[in-house]
């Protein structure tokens, strides 16, 4: 709790003539936070931050990043080391249970995730009246929401059986996420097999096929697991700060991750790499001249943007992109599409962003999207999915971040204030005299 973390210290803020001192706060990681919690109880003024930029929302123990060092960990692990050496079940257990798993724990996780593979049949009808070419995303998050009238006893005592909820949440969704991609490509239905991994089972549901089974490339599967690793988690998000708002109304877990998805859904937060497709297959199309898109994105009175490089958060690089960077190359090979022109482009740029002093003064180094469009691609998973994706990968980080603020004795109903700039006070008149 914050209370465990005061410094001793305090900052004066001085209104009117009258100052007031407000506590310090250190985080385990050195980052300093002023309390402002009994601000305007004490002075009657709020703070306005757009954006929240400068604005903790909540204390946690789940994930730790620095934008200025490129550092990214979960529960205190580097995520080059969580990406390198474990799957993606694992971080799951990781970041909803805070550590990494036995090998006792890990199976009997594993042994319930396939439990619950399977969806209620009636949720399986559901999928028939969506309309063709719905996109995957709307489905997903109508079904996810769904799943709380199929398990209302989730929420009496959502913490009482933590393995299960994590469990059915993190199996029904791939199920899920499958299934909303064969309901697009108007195929039939694949269930899900006991005898697969995590990953190797979604890749399964999405492209076995009665007349050309479907056989897991181990490249394929260990990119997807890095994947899902990279976004599992990212501290206090849009999509994270709405699993959280809308939690802390004591909402259960199922609602609280539909409403997080279709945050997600922004293509401002969870459409960057598709953008970042449509970019390159652009560049493409017109020839392949990278360097003249470079002097558009130069030129202040040119809308053009290139997507995919620079973060908000992240002021020096992003770790994850590294990481994904090997990982596009090691599957590329192993799939024989080394030479996609859609890669070449986006490595000449990447040398432009590394190397051109516009990029690297404006601290535009690529970020995590820049590659994971291209793996998508080269897996077979369409642009309209890439979102889903996304969602599949950040859901434990949901599901941890949700328990804790379920979970936390300082938990308080979000309620932000605001600066009201309206008329003041205007003069009524009845509807016959307007």
């Amino acid at each position: 709790m914050l209370k465990d973390f005061m410094t001793g210290t305090t900052a004066k803020l001085t209104l009117d003539g009258k100052t007031y001192e407000l506590p310090v706060i250190k985080g385990s990681q050195g980052e300093m936070a002023i309390d402002i919690r009994n601000l305007r109880a004490e002075t009657g003024y709020i703070t306005l931050d757009s954006g929240y930029m400068n604005t903790g929302s909540c204390s946690s123990s789940i994930t730790f990043l620095d934008g200025e060092k490129g550092v990214l960990n979960y529960r205190g692990y580097a995520i080059e080391d969580l990406a390198n050496n474990c799957s993606f079940v694992e971080v799951c257990y990781l970041l909803i249970h805070g550590s990494l798993p036995t090998g006792e724990q890990l199976r009997r996780f594993s042994t319930l995730l396939n439990y619950y593979a399977l969806i209620h049949e009636d949720m399986v009808h559901f999928f028939d009246h969506f309309p063709p070419g719905a996109a995957p995303m709307s489905i997903l998050g109508s079904m996810v929401n769904s799943l709380s009238t199929y398990y209302p006893e989730m929420a009496d005592n959502p913490l009482e059986d933590l393995d299960n909820m994590a469990a059915r949440l993190l199996s029904k969704v791939r199920t899920i996420a499958a299934f909303s991609y064969r309901k697009n490509m108007g195929s039939p239905l694949v269930m899900p097999r006991h005898d697969l991994s995590y990953c190797a089972n979604f890749l399964n549901m999405m492209f076995d096929s009665p007349v050309n089974p479907y056989v897991a490339n181990d490249d394929v599967v260990a990119a997807l697991n890095k994947l899902l690793i990279l976004h599992a988690d990212h501290e206090q998000n849009c999509s994270t700060s709405t699993v959280r708002l809308v939690g802390s109304a004591r909402v259960n877990l199922y609602s609280s991750i539909s409403a997080g998805i279709n945050a997600l859904w922004g293509p401002l937060h969870g459409g960057a790499n598709q953008a970042v497709m449509d970019m390159l297959e652009e560049i493409h199309a017109n020839g392949g001249d990278y360097r003249k898109y470079v002097e558009k994105a130069k030129d202040r009175n040119d809308p053009f943007r290139l997507v995919g490089f620079g973060h908000r958060v992240y002021k020096n690089n992003d770790p994850r992109a590294t990481i994904i960077g090997k990982a596009c190359d090691s599957v590329l090979k192993s799939l024989g599409r080394e030479n996609d022109p859609l890669l070449a482009i986006a490595r000449e740029l990447e040398q432009v962003a590394l190397n051109d002093s516009y990029f690297i003064e404006r601290k535009l180094y690529p970020n995590v999207d820049f590659y994971s469009g291209i793996i998508y691609r080269a897996i077979g998973i369409p642009a309209n999915m890439f979102t889903v994706m996304f969602a599949l990968g950040r859901l434990p980080g949901w599901i941890a971040h949700w328990t804790e603020m379920w979970g936390d004795t300082n938990w308080r109903i979000g309620r932000p204030r605001q600066v009201y700039t309206g008329p003041v006070s205007r003069e009524f008149v009845p509807l016959k005299d307007r």
